[in-house]
């Protein structure tokens, strides 16, 4: 048996490329150790049988972006990895329109941005990208999101012009948002600088009980038709 050595150097002698390029193949998930493909240049061989896809190509890593459809009920929040029992292969949305390969990789070291209480339901974002970490840490105050919320009981006929501006909330004066009915139950909220359990404060303020609530969009990015427990990658050339 021969002595094991790294992934990298297999592939480097195999496609006759230097290490760097073979570790670009491997992170790209073009390599396959006994038909399973393998992202990790580190990953020891010995005998297997190792292959590079005749439709390899070069290309730097990037780092992975993913939107989840968070169900109601689950605290992604409370620790970094909570959502991760729900985000795998199994539950890629099956018209994810990007074109990533899905990688093991990517899975690792997802960071939750944006917050969302748990009983609320909607788009949330996991990513491993510090640029989107700064995006939705250090600007999300000034990025609109949008929320639909579905409401029981009667509204004042001031109610509407006070859910736009007029509102305090942790002793704070609110900016003025912007409110509309969808429908007879249903509210849409785009607002700025929300925090988890004001948009239902709000609502009791105006005498408004909430049934549930949806987050739709975070600035230009949106939960489209995408299902609940489901998730897509966000394409690394799209902004919030």
């Amino acid at each position: 048996m021969s002595a094991p050595v790294r992934l990298a150097k297999r592939v480097s002698e195999l496609a006759r490329c230097s290490r760097s390029e073979a570790e670009q193949y491997i992170e790209g998930g073009w390599v396959s150790v006994d038909g399973r493909v393998v992202d990790m240049p580190q990953h020891m061989v010995t005998s297997e049988a190792v292959e590079l896809d005749a439709a390899a190509r070069l290309a730097v890593a990037e780092p992975a972006t993913i939107l989840f459809h968070k169900p109601a009920g689950l605290d992604a929040f409370s620790m970094s990895d909570a959502a991760l029992p729900y985000v795998d292969a199994a539950t890629r949305w099956n018209e994810d329109p990007t074109e990533v390969r899905l990688l093991q990789r990517h899975f690792h070291r997802l960071t939750p941005l944006a917050p969302l209480e748990p009983e609320a339901s909607g788009l949330i974002v996991l990513s491993q990208d510090g640029r989107v970490w700064r995006r939705l840490t250090e600007d999300l105050d000034g990025i609109e999101q949008e929320f639909v919320v579905e409401v029981s009981g009667e509204m004042p006929f001031y109610g509407m012009q006070r859910l736009k501006h007029g509102l305090q909330y942790d002793g704070h004066t609110l900016p003025p948002c912007k409110v509309s009915w969808q429908n007879e139950v249903r509210l849409r909220f785009a607002i700025k600088g929300v925090r988890p359990g004001q948009l239902r404060d709000m609502c009791a303020q105006v005498g408004l009980g909430v049934v549930w609530i949806r987050r739709l969009r975070i600035g230009r990015v949106s939960l489209a038709k995408m299902p609940v427990g489901a998730w897509r990658y966000l394409p690394v050339e799209d902004r919030f």
